[in-house]
């Protein structure tokens, strides 16, 4: 019996300790004056390095909006898909803003703030000689994709390509230019944004499929911050950016076509107001 109360007594004392652990994290973060976040350098127009070697994008300017929130200079640390959720568990991160999307399974690993501040689905960059047509045409082929990307296992289970994973955006769409693969698998908003960017090396190229499985982008944070004060801030940031269409006027900034989802979440929260 006493051993049984002892251990009730520790229990206690641990959930105790749980919302003083999540407040520490933006007592930490101003305490040392740096927020760190953990963002994108090849994914434009939301987080890429402009010729200066300087990282700028749409999420660029949602991180340092946060920093600014905060009072404490944005430390910007470039993440792929299969670290950023690791340098986040790690604490090398405070915070990753790298066109992640929010599924069951990455909920397990890290806090994912709502509202989504994004949202993307799912096709292929492929050249027009291709003569890709749907889904299905994939089958057998070579696909390049990146490591850790969410649409890789679905593609593969239902379409059945043979998948050739890089590290980065880069080195696939090079693997792409050098006719390594018959498209790219990718998030649809960064190929329609390279198909835009008026770049005369994708003259020939196209996004060929109809897109599929739409998913909304999350902020991550520390699972254990989603209800402390840092998990709070960013939240009320979030809600904030789309009922002031502050998200709708960074698109227009960065040239990108207005998203259904931010239209629909800002008429959303503003008539809830």
């Amino acid at each position: 019996m006493k051993r049984t109360f002892t251990l009730a007594l520790a229990c206690a004392a641990m959930l105790a300790a749980l919302p003083a652990l999540a407040q520490d994290s933006l007592a930490k973060i101003k305490e040392k004056g740096v927020l760190t976040v953990g963002v994108k350098n090849d994914y434009k127009p939301w987080g890429f390095l402009e010729p200066s070697g300087k990282i700028v994008g749409l999420e660029i300017d949602l991180a340092q909006a946060v920093a600014d929130k905060i009072g404490v200079k944005l430390e910007m640390l470039p993440v792929i898909a299969a670290n950023r959720m690791e340098f986040l568990k790690q604490g090398r991160i405070d915070m990753v803003l790298a066109t992640m999307g929010d599924t069951p399974d990455r909920r397990k690993i890290v806090g994912m703030v709502e509202p989504n501040y994004y949202a993307g689905a799912t096709n292929v960059l492929a050249p027009k000689s291709a003569n890709l047509k749907k889904w299905e045409d994939l089958k057998g082929r070579k696909v390049c994709g990146v490591q850790g990307a969410y649409y890789n296992r679905r593609v593969t289970q239902l379409y059945a390509p043979e998948l050739v994973v890089f590290p980065s955006v880069p080195d696939a769409l090079n693997a792409l230019q050098g006719n390594n693969c018959v498209g790219f698998l990718f998030d649809d908003t960064l190929i329609v944004s390279t198909l835009a960017g008026g770049d005369p090396k994708w003259a020939n190229y196209e996004m060929p499929l109809v897109s599929e499985d739409p998913q909304l982008w999350a902020i991550g944070i520390r699972i254990e911050d989603m209800d402390g004060p840092f998990g709070k801030l960013v939240k009320e940031m979030s809600v904030d950016w789309h009922k002031s269409g502050k998200l709708l006027e960074l698109e227009t900034k960065w040239g990108i076509k207005q998203s259904p989802y931010l239209i629909e979440t800002n008429k959303k929260l503003k008539s809830a107001s």
